[in-house]
């Protein structure tokens, strides 16, 4: 079982929560769907959900800010040893901060940017709070990936402002995709898809341990299969609409392309 109980590097994806309308009708489905046993934070959290497995911080559920137009979103959280100053380069670096700097209670300072590209992401300094807990096993988030209609820019600006290396390992033509480190060698820490009919965003992934069942436990739940179930030299993957528009994916990275089912 995959843990931590320290603060991830700067740098590195460490978190993913969602902004929703409902709370509760985002723990049921997520509960359902992911086994997580949801904490109440309490008033003093702002509504603030905490889903854990294996009582282990998992992934959070919160309130869409009021005084703020947004869908409902899944938001991948990259850590920092100082927000204030990540803020700064994310200005120098070209793009924009939409909530600046604050404290959440003890547990951690934060803030909320958006690429050049316009692709909105969060960045968490780690106090009380660590980030994610658990990861990389059924119910847990396993990878983070920008879908962005700026490749190069986006590439840049993340450079500026985390320090990041690229590895291309797509084609280039039909398929513009790099993972992301800390260093040219270093393991990856995510990815960068090139897309040019959607918007740019985050896309968050879950693993899980059976992707056709998941996709339609999913859909019993409320939730509309957007793609999948597809095979990948990555795993057998598939991505999900939740029942507030949320966007998600999924993935059993221990079925790849060629592996035979059942094995």
């Amino acid at each position: 079982m995959p843990d931590r109980d320290t603060p991830w590097p700067p740098g590195t994806p460490c978190w993913v929560d969602c902004q929703v309308d409902d709370t509760q009708q985002a723990a049921a489905f997520y509960g359902a769907l992911f086994g997580w046993e949801i904490e109440d934070g309490g008033a003093e959290s702002g509504g603030y959900l905490m889903a854990r497995r294996n009582d282990r911080a998992a992934a959070g559920i919160g309130p869409k800010p009021p005084e703020m137009a947004m869908p409902s979103v899944w938001t991948t959280y990259i850590a920092t040893d100082s927000a204030d100053r990540t803020a700064a380069a994310v200005t120098e670096s070209g793009g924009g901060v939409l909530v600046p700097p604050f404290d959440v209670m003890d547990v951690g300072r934060m803030l909320v940017a958006a690429d050049p590209t316009g692709a909105a992401f969060g960045v968490w300094e780690a106090r009380a709070h660590h980030g994610a807990g658990i990861y990389n096993e059924h119910g847990a988030y396993c990878w983070n990936e920008l879908h962005t209609d700026g490749y190069r820019r986006a590439q840049e600006f993340y450079t500026g402002v985390f320090g990041w290396a690229y590895a291309e390992i797509g084609d280039g033509e039909n398929f513009v995709y790099s993972t992301f480190s800390h260093t040219p060698d270093g393991p990856p820490l995510g990815g960068v898809n090139e897309v040019t009919a959607q918007p740019s965003y985050w896309l968050t992934w879950f693993q899980v341990d059976d992707t056709d069942a998941t996709l339609r436990h999913a859909a019993d739940l409320g939730a509309t299969v957007l793609s999948g179930p597809d095979d990948s030299p990555f795993g057998r993957m598939g991505v999900l609409r939740g029942p507030q528009d949320e966007v998600f994916a999924v993935i059993d990275p221990n079925r790849t392309a060629g592996t035979p089912p059942g094995t």
